[in-house]
């Protein structure tokens, strides 16, 4: 396998009350700072960590996204974009009214996961978004992301503005999820595409100019926890934390893995 630039990202929210227009004050009135998923601290975790992605704002225009990171390495942006809208209608009780009784697939959150769990989507909220335990190894940690049946949670996607810079010849596809503290998804590659984080923060790691040494049945927040502390200063990932507001770009077939360092809902726009 061919080696490739890798990424830790921290995607951490800094989460604030939803400004929401006047004929929805009834429900602001109900909506807490983290939307209501109790976005608890991992214990696991003592900091965010550095940041060692170059941040950009809205200014960045199309033509340099092009030619300074679509094919080349990761941009955090700020400004993009506004999905006001799509936050408020992630608070957990947004959710858990309009997808309750919904069934949702879980993945188990190793590197190469193929077991996967129907379950209502109350029942993984209620039940089984907990914390995740430094011992726990991913074939028994149950994900939610990317499993979405766009046909019934279409009133929901159709709510969020992607980011508008596409790569030429592509489209984007969306992959949705919720995740406790301290799961992940440990080291893996794919297509570009962007990440965005609703409520919470989520971590991603990636060495630098190889392929990062991983066991693939480790979760990430074993590795961090437990690797990262050894390796030296030029092995050490490239990470950042992201805040909403901002949206993550990551490159074709860049390692990364991910960490929620909260209660964490987000998702993702694949370019394909």
């Amino acid at each position: 396998m061919e080696e490739y630039c890798c990424v830790l990202f921290t995607v951490a929210c800094f989460i604030s009350l939803l400004s929401v227009q006047s004929e929805n004050s009834h429900a602001k009135s109900a909506l807490t700072a983290d939307g209501g998923w109790l976005s608890t601290r991992s214990s696991s975790i003592a900091d965010e960590g550095p940041c060692t992605v170059e941040v950009r704002d809205q200014s960045l225009t199309y033509s340099q996204f092009i030619e300074r990171y679509a094919y080349s390495r990761p941009v955090i942006i700020r400004g993009l974009t506004d999905n006001t809208k799509f936050q408020f209608q992630c608070s957990k009780n947004s959710l858990l009214q309009e997808f309750g009784d919904r069934m949702v697939r879980l993945s188990t959150a190793n590197t190469y996961s193929y077991r996967k769990v129907d379950v209502p989507f109350l029942e993984f909220v209620e039940h089984l978004l907990r914390p995740q335990s430094l011992d726990m190894l991913g074939s028994d940690t149950l994900y939610f992301f990317g499993d979405n049946n766009f046909t019934e949670w279409r009133s929901l996607f159709q709510n969020y503005v992607p980011p508008a810079y596409a790569l030429p010849g592509t489209s984007g596809a969306y992959s949705f999820g919720i995740a406790g503290p301290g799961t992940g998804v440990p080291f893996h590659w794919h297509g570009p595409g962007y990440s965005e984080v609703i409520y919470g923060r989520k971590l991603v790691p990636v060495p630098p100019e190889k392929a990062p040494n991983f066991h693939p049945n480790k979760t990430t927040l074993s590795w961090v926890v437990d690797t990262y502390p050894t390796l030296n200063q030029e092995d050490r990932p490239i990470e950042c934390t992201i805040h909403p507001g901002e949206v993550l770009y990551f490159p074709d077939r860049w390692w990364h893995a991910t960490l929620n360092l909260d209660t964490s809902v987000f998702i993702s726009t694949f370019l394909g």
